[in-house]
């Protein structure tokens, strides 16, 4: 990660707080019961999961928008369709209650991923892509899956 500029490394790792904190409160009883107390429910186990998840995915659907805006023509066009689909997979999937909901989430963030690979490998995304985007990824997929299967 030694190519990817300060700011986007930092601002990644620092988005990554929520999901962690997700899993923490859902691996640990005592912890979600002291958060739950003390900041709300919302914020605690897979319901800061999924909140927060949602927003990222919609977010990530802009940064996308704004890669497709480097072409033209019938490629631009591609890529603003692709663009939207994890702003609409997230407001179609996370219904449902939180198990389901954080499945598909999951899937949101891998079929992310799969975008962000076909947007850098299309000369879209900077050079650094991918090596903030694998990781960043694997540990959201890591974090939910631990509020999904405990």
């Amino acid at each position: 990660m030694t190519d990817v500029p300060r700011a986007p490394l930092w601002i990644g790792l620092a988005s990554l707080i929520p999901f962690v904190w997700g899993a923490l409160t859902s691996a640990n009883q005592s912890l979600a019961l002291w958060a739950a107390t003390t900041l709300g429910g919302r914020f605690v186990g897979p319901y800061i999961q999924l909140f927060y998840g949602a927003v990222i995915l919609a977010f990530m659907s802009g940064i996308l928008w704004g890669f497709a805006t480097k072409v033209e023509g019938p490629r631009a066009t591609t890529g603003y369709l692709l663009a939207a689909v994890p702003a609409l997979w997230v407001f179609f999937m996370t219904g449902g209650g939180p198990v389901s909901a954080g499945f598909n989430l999951m899937f949101g963030f891998a079929g992310l991923l799969v975008l962000d690979f076909a947007f850098w490998r299309c000369g879209l995304a900077p050079d650094w892509w991918m090596k903030l985007r694998i990781p960043l990824t694997a540990i959201i997929l890591i974090c939910l899956g631990t509020a999904v299967f405990l």
